[in-house]
């Protein structure tokens, strides 16, 4: 198995075996005994893409994704020709990276017929600024080449395409380290040109720092992130930054919490406020009661709204652009209800906003009263873990 990373990653990986357990105060003070960090690449238009890479293994993305979990069921019923037209109308926007995974139902579906309409109707050019970028989650059997090789040929088929882009790695139990078998597997995937860029989902700062000291060249760990869920700044942004691994963000905009459509309401009274009709509104729901209860969350929403306001965007395009200036965040995932509903313009807005100083020290005094979430709920990726 090749293995390209960065020549100062394994001694910043040394050092940060001292502080495995505690959060260090700031970046400096890794710095003060020899740590070097690498920086992330970023071009075009207001940093609209930018690049996620590990040595000699590169990806550029846009920096907000299309998520495709909404296609999943619970959000409304999926056309299969409207939504792969919606699919394209995103592309033309600019909006050309889509985030999925093999158990989103028809995602990776999809994606295949979307980009092979792109084939046929858009120049070379066009679809090489396409990229699909998706999850494996095993379930915890023995992870032998065979079983991941045939796994990742699944997804290769669906999307009809020769190489992943990106396979995103989900494990979920820690206490078998079968997921160390199954990285190095996807290594050589990668190396036989199945895979361009190997990254992960939903793990920890520890077994993070577990993997890149095994040699395995990920680029990029999805973590739920929001100004309501910071967590991802604390232990994980701090190892991140100074390996090179960028930070790739859902749950950014709360399922649709962080809107107006939620601003002035009151869940507490029966029918009284829009409905949590659908799994991510559920879900970002039980957050906000960890964070801090709906009033301090109608706070930060009426706070958002002014910001909103002064820079004449939507509060979702605030919510986005605050979490994209975060330590080490590449992207941020918009979920889309393809042929169902569209967000284009607001999403757009988020690459010509610039949130001042006055902008996020409103924002902060609002968040520093919730909850630490670290403390509540554990780092990245601990919610799918807890007994």
């Amino acid at each position: 198995m090749a293995t390209c990373v960065n020549h100062h990653l394994f001694s910043n990986l040394k050092t940060f075996k001292s502080f495995k357990t505690t959060t260090p105060n700031s970046a400096s003070e890794f710095h003060s005994i020899g740590w070097r960090p690498i920086q992330c690449v970023q071009t075009g238009e207001k940093e609209r893409v930018t690049v996620v890479k590990n040595g000699n293994d590169s990806l550029e993305i846009c920096r907000i994704l299309n998520g495709m979990w909404q296609t999943s069921g619970g959000w409304g019923r999926i056309d299969r020709d409207d939504a792969v037209d919606a699919m394209l109308r995103y592309a033309d926007a600019g909006l050309s990276t889509f985030d999925m995974a093999d158990h989103y139902g028809p995602a990776e579906d999809l994606y295949g017929i979307f980009i092979n309409k792109v084939r046929r109707e858009r120049p070379p050019e066009f679809l090489e600024q396409i990229k699909g970028l998706t999850k494996w989650v095993p379930p915890p059997v023995k992870m032998t080449s065979s079983y991941v090789r045939e796994s990742i040929n699944v997804s290769r088929k669906r999307m009809d395409v020769s190489s992943l882009d990106m396979l995103q790695f989900h494990w979920w139990d820690y206490s078998n380290t079968g997921y160390l078998d199954a990285l190095k597997h996807l290594t050589d995937l990668k190396e036989e040109g199945k895979i361009k860029t190997v990254a992960l989902t939903n793990f920890d700062t520890e077994r993070l720092h577990i993997i890149l000291e095994n040699g395995i060249p990920v680029v990029s760990n999805q973590v739920q992130h929001s100004i309501v869920d910071m967590r991802p700044q604390q232990r994980m942004a701090e190892l991140c930054q100074l390996t090179g691994v960028k930070l790739i963000t859902y749950g950014t905009v709360m399922g649709g919490l962080l809107s107006e459509k939620f601003l002035d309401t009151n869940l507490s009274i029966p029918f009284a406020g829009p409905p949590l009709n659908t799994p991510s509104l559920q879900k970002y729901k039980r957050v906000v009661d960890a964070w801090g209860g709906w009033s301090l969350f109608q706070v930060l929403l009426q706070t958002l709204k002014k910001v909103a306001n002064k820079h004449g965007v939507s509060i979702p395009t605030v919510a986005v652009k605050y979490v994209l200036d975060q330590q080490s965040v590449a992207g941020s995932m918009v979920g889309v209800r393809l042929g169902l509903s569209e967000h284009i313009n607001d999403t757009n807005a988020v690459f010509s906003l610039t949130l001042d100083e006055e902008d996020v020290n409103s924002i902060q005094e609002v968040t520093k009263k919730g909850k630490d979430l670290l403390k509540v709920i554990g780092d990245c990726g601990d919610e799918y873990r807890r007994a």
